[in-house]
């Protein structure tokens, strides 16, 4: 008899989630974050408009759709977290450690963004918006404003309609003899006092880059009141108290939505997931009545297929398809691992994937149509307006929106629809870690899942405290730009060839099939071995060769940064390499039988569904009745019996045990 029961690890049930919808709103919040909204429809302008859309369906079908689906379907049927699935071939474990290093660095800066949506979100309650005037403490001479350049706009031109006006009159009362003695004027000299007000000054356009060389209100804003900003990353500066205070409830909002798991995180993405969706057609709504909005969105989409020759365009397609949508950080496989073993994993991947992408298309015309406005009113071309990142979030959107009726309305959504899109990816991206925490230690810590949630978010606070110092928005740029260039088209490239060559893509349809109830098309087989893989390294070698240093606005960053910089990159990058050699170090026997030994899954590598959940060991018949062969399609036969046993014994064939054993 075959017994595992002393080998196999304590069982600790798998937290599912309460409802299917919960799952889907969880996985569309991910997928839907800043970056759909404040960098696609910037690559989208920059690369061609409507032609950008060319390259970026067709890596959004063959690298992002493949990949997204891929690993929903190893984290449901595995039921484990991005760190333990890699028992499907533990050389390659690094992977795991690779995927939580990754996710740990982006929630540890990203959490600031949500820090400053909630100082902006904040100061939008004022009566008056602070970042639309120049009359504040932290202004500068050289200050310039928007708003107010409007008003003196429409003071000068009715100064000027009214000066024009009486010296028309003046001069009709003069020459024309139809004046005196009451008698009406002339219909012809009625026409030139219409034709004078109709080619009057626009009292709605402002010479907005006749300013006075220097920053606008809400650049100021942006850089001496809320930032505080030193001269560089190495002078620190003082902690920023606001920025502290809001930095800490941004961790604080995290740790009440994660502190009981899926079963409070399926609850708060109701609210998180669809606010978005709600705010943005509210926005765009009132976008497209405004005028000018028609010029922003022609600018947005008017294509120029000429770009399509230029490789550049079709990298950056690639790219803002592979970090948009999230395969590679590990969570899609942390999400799925608390799905039902037979939920319709192919579904929602097609679901989900053309519902995040497609966001950042139906959100470009909600970004566009008020910039156009903007530009309009600034008497500027949209271009001189458009920005991408937190120049777009916190500068020139918010400073596009003060221009319309009750604009402390129309901030407070926006940046409540910030909020909630931030809130959803750091959700995640903090989730990713809390898993991997707890299914490391089961015994210790499956009973403690708030504590556990409290300490990794105190942690990150901590860790953190140097972002809200007055360099902190250096580090966090340092950061942004390094800490996912390199890793995450490298852990894509790896996964695929793991699951595609040396598990097999023959085994991984055969679990599919044991979920789904069918095989996967062929498109994705062909997909994970060959085209995805192609496109991923593609994606990291243009990534190496495209490197430009990083700069914040004027300022470059020293050597020593820069190293820094790379560091941060590497950490991402080596625990595959490392991980690779230890385990084969750790394996006995040649150099061949080690490779095999440790490329091949573990023996507890399984479906989760079928794993006993109240007892250590399940016994299986002999359905063949003495053929002399037994195939095991249950994972849960760690303890196997069979009646009336040949004397030669039974041969045992199952992927689910180390290797064939024979009972006699």
């Amino acid at each position: 008899m075959v017994d595992g029961k002393d080998s196999l690890p304590a069982i600790i049930p798998k937290e599912k989630w309460t409802r299917k919808l919960d799952f889907l709103l969880s996985l569309a919040g991910y997928s839907v974050g800043l970056g759909n909204l404040w960098r696609f429809p910037y690559l989208c302008n920059r690369n061609g408009g409507g032609a950008f859309l060319i390259p970026f369906i067709t890596f959004l079908i063959l690298c992002g759709l493949p990949l997204f689906f891929l690993e929903l379907s190893v984290g449901q049927f595995s039921g484990k977290s991005a760190l333990h699935v890699w028992k499907v071939s533990p050389l390659f474990v690094g992977i795991g450690v690779s995927m939580n290093v990754v996710s740990g660095m982006c929630a540890l800066y990203y959490n600031v963004i949500i820090a400053w949506t909630l100082y902006y979100l904040g100061n939008s309650f004022l009566p008056k918006l602070p970042w639309t005037s120049c009359d504040n403490a932290w202004n500068t001479p050289t200050c310039f404003s928007l708003d107010e350049c409007l008003a003196n706009q429409r003071k000068a031109n009715k100064s000027a309609m009214t000066r024009n006006t009486s010296e028309a009159f003046g001069e009709m009362y003069t020459t024309s003899q139809n004046v005196y003695n009451n008698v009406l004027l002339s219909n012809d000299s009625w026409s030139n006092v219409n034709q004078l007000n109709v080619t009057a000054p626009d009292s709605t356009v402002c010479n907005y880059t006749a300013g006075k060389g220097g920053l606008t209100a809400a650049e100021e804003f942006w850089q001496y009141n809320m930032l505080q900003m030193s001269s560089g990353v190495t002078d620190v500066g003082n902690i920023q108290w606001h920025l502290l205070l809001c930095f800490m409830g941004a961790w604080l909002l995290i740790f009440l939505c994660l502190m009981k798991g899926v079963k409070s995180l399926g609850k708060v993405v109701y609210v998180t997931a669809t606010i978005p969706y709600l705010l943005l057609t509210i926005i765009l709504i009132r976008g497209v009545t405004l005028p000018g909005s028609y010029e922003g969105i022609i600018f947005y989409l008017k294509p120029d297929f000429t770009k399509l020759l230029h490789p550049q365009v079709w990298i950056e397609a690639g790219s803002q398809v592979f970090y948009s949508l999230g395969p590679a950080w590990g969570l899609l496989i942390v999400m799925s691992s608390h799905n039902k073993f037979t939920n319709n994993c192919l579904r929602d991947a097609v679901l989900i994937t053309f519902l995040g992408e497609g966001t950042s298309l139906y959100g470009g015309f909600a970004i566009f149509s008020v910039l156009g406005y903007m530009a309009q009113k600034a008497g500027v071309p949209v271009s001189e307006v458009v920005k991408s990142g937190p120049g777009l979030g916190f500068i020139a959107y918010p400073e596009a929106l003060t221009t319309l009726p009750l604009p402390q309305l129309w901030n407070i959504l926006f940046f409540l629809m910030l909020l909630t899109v931030g809130l959803d990816t750091q959700f995640g991206m903090t989730e990713i870690i809390c898993g991997t925490v707890l299914e490391s230690f089961p015994r210790k810590l499956a009973k403690r899942r708030t504590l556990v949630t409290a300490a990794i978010c105190g942690g990150f606070f901590i860790l953190g405290l140097p972002l809200t110092t007055s360099a902190g928005v250096y580090y966090f740029q340092l950061m942004d730009w390094y800490s996912t260039s390199f890793g995450l088209p490298l852990i894509g490239f790896v996964e695929c060839v793991v699951f595609a060559w040396i598990y097999g893509t023959d085994r991984l349809s055969d679990d599919i099939s044991m979920m789904i109830g069918r095989r996967p098309p062929q498109f994705f087989t062909i997909c994970w071995k060959f085209v995805t893989p192609v496109l991923l390294f593609t994606t990291l070698v243009s990534a190496f060769v495209s490197y430009q240093a990083p700069t914040y606005d004027k300022y470059t960053y020293p050597v020593g940064a820069i190293a820094a910089g790379w560091l941060i990159g590497m950490m991402s990058v080596v625990p595959i390499p490392i991980f690779v050699v230890y385990k084969f170090f750790r394996a006995s026997g040649p150099f061949i039988k080690r490779f095999i030994q440790t490329k091949k899954p573990s023996a507890d590598w399984g479906p989760a569904e079928s794993l006993p959940r109240d007892s250590d060991f399940s016994e299986i018949k002999d359905p063949l009745n003495r053929t002399g062969e037994l195939s095991v399609s249950s994972p849960s036969a760690t303890s196997i019996a069979i009646d009336d046993c040949p004397q030669n014994g039974v041969t045992v064939h199952s992927k689910f045990l180390s290797e064939q054993s024979y009972i006699s």
